[in-house]
């Protein structure tokens, strides 16, 4: 194997100063956060103006071309960019190599979604579906060009630069899109706004970061491809679960219902997946460089654990307590069907938030054919709990499984991490403990203010009194409560935000 450096990575391997990698990952975290929390704002209030001027039915019918193209997205990258991340050892001609077959894997796709947009069309007995499909795969090939190079600038850790120009996207894309549905486009406004949120991500990748093309050669990718089809199982297992509830929404209980379904469960899980989402940019880098470190792992699993716990769980226990309110007051009376639905995926979203960091750790210390077989698994039990619930229950029904089963079928991952980066479950269960235990008084004060005032102030002033008290609440239980763990907590980011001793190398 070729051991030409890949020109401008400049992260240090396995075993690279400890300190360098706190800098790397707390400046990563900060910047991508405060750079995309503005251009989330913009796309959160874009997507509930345009769910007021859109119809369940458009949602619906987007819903079902996703389906079937998000899993055509995870064939396509084939684990390319976790090989990237993740296989050190890569030369410069091996990475050019990959981008190629990225390019090739890209065309395939569209030409695939070609051939099945009929088919799609007469299996959810949709008309106007195959159109959908056909002009939602051109992004295939704008994407594929994105995939390496973007997995090449997250392992060299310039995530300052990737969230100032994916923020600058989200803003514009967000104004688009409301323009879009203004102009009665209706659910081509979602088709070409995913268009144009490709064609931008792309453009602002390919300005940081340029990478040659060639064409692949089998023995020289014989590794890369190997550790990709793992991941790619993985990911393939966890997209089959993972949508198997919009699957039977689409398919069982028609496009009403699953419009209704989509919108909770983009509300519930957006800001969730966001905040993940953000986290995720930067972990996967940082666990690849300590992937022989388990002392560092259990380190930097526990403290971005709590901090996600800190972050999330008021959130989501907060959104499921005032989704009623939230929904009328956001959406309008058409959209009541989707709250119930909403407070259940919304009590799931917290823990969800968490439990992405599990695949990270198994893949960084060699485990990824365990994951594999877990993702198995869970694509077998879930989809079938969401036909079984979902036949009988409706979109509470596949709500339910995701309340229920899945933190039961989560467990068997916990044990493998734990056992084999040598973390205790205690110690584990202590990481998440302030955030249980400030959420849980939050949200006996969001009831108790919602019982006591909520009858004789309008619905506005009702939630908003819930939303204050709730932020106030927390904000003291954590101070008084976990006054200690926060404080020793802010410490430790400090110190990880502090410059190196002198003769030290900075790592970015």
């Amino acid at each position: 194997m070729s051991s030409q450096p890949i020109p401008g990575l400049t992260v240090p391997a396995a075993g690279a100063n400890q300190h360098q990698l706190d800098r790397s990952l707390v400046s990563g975290i900060a910047w991508t956060s405060g750079a995309k929390w503005v251009g989330q704002l913009f796309a959160w209030t874009s997507a509930l103006v345009v769910a007021r001027l859109l119809t369940p039915e458009d949602y619906g019918l987007v819903g079902m071309a996703s389906i079937y193209l998000g899993l055509i997205t995870l064939v396509g990258e084939f684990g390319l960019g976790a090989a990237v991340i993740t296989l050190r050892d890569l030369s410069e001609e091996q990475v050019t190599q990959l981008n190629g077959l990225s390019v090739l894997f890209g065309v395939a796709s569209f030409a695939l979604s070609c051939v099945a947009a009929i088919p799609l069309g007469r299996f959810f007995h949709a008309p106007q579906l195959p159109a959908v499909v056909v002009a939602m795969s051109t992004g295939f090939v704008i994407t594929a060009f994105k995939t390496v190079p973007f997995s090449l600038l997250q392992r060299e850790m310039r995530f300052r630069a990737l969230a100032l120009l994916e923020t600058g996207c989200a803003v514009l894309l967000a104004l688009v899109m409301i323009a879009f549905a203004l102009l009665g486009l209706r659910y081509w406004t979602l088709v070409i706004g995913g268009l144009l949120s490709a064609a931008l991500s792309t453009g602002a990748v390919l300005v940081l970061r340029r990478q040659r093309l060639a064409w692949p050669r089998r023995q020289s990718l014989a590794h890369a491809m190997s550790f990709g089809g793992h991941i790619l199982g993985g990911r393939l297992s966890w997209y089959v679960y993972s949508n198997a509830d919009s699957l039977v929404a689409g398919r069982i209980l028609g496009g009403a219902a699953l419009g209704l379904y989509q919108v909770a469960w983009n509300v519930a899980t957006m800001p969730i997946d966001k905040i993940t989402g953000l986290v995720g940019q930067v972990t996967p880098a940082v666990f690849s460089a300590v992937q022989t470190d388990h002392a560092a792992l259990r380190r930097y699993l526990l403290r971005i654990t709590e901090g996600l716990a800190l972050i999330t769980f008021p959130a989501s226990l907060g959104l499921a307590l005032v989704a009623p309110d939230f929904v009328l007051l956001t959406l309008g009376d058409r959209w009541h069907g989707a709250i119930v639905p909403l407070q259940l995926l919304a009590l799931s979203a917290g823990f969800r938030a968490v439990t992405p960091l599990l695949p990270q750790v198994l893949n960084a210390v060699g485990q990824f054919r365990f994951a594999m077989r877990y993702g198995v698994l869970c694509a077998v039990v879930l989809p079938t709990g969401f036909y079984l619930l979902g036949k009988r229950w409706g979109t509470v029904g596949l709500a339910l499984v995701w309340v229920v089963v899945f933190p039961i079928l989560v467990l068997p991952a916990y044990r493998r991490v734990l056992q084999t980066i040598e973390l205790s479950g205690r110690e584990y269960v202590r990481a998440l403990w302030p955030a249980v235990s400030a959420s849980l008084l939050m949200g006996a004060t969001v009831l108790a203010v919602k019982w006591t005032v909520g009858e004789y102030v309008s619905r506005p002033v009702s939630f908003s009194a819930q939303v204050g008290a709730g932020m106030v609440v927390y904000g003291l239980a954590c101070v008084a409560l976990h006054g200690g763990r926060i404080a020793a907590f802010s410490r430790i980011l400090r110190a990880m935000r502090t410059p190196p001793p002198a003769g030290e190398v900075s790592a970015s």
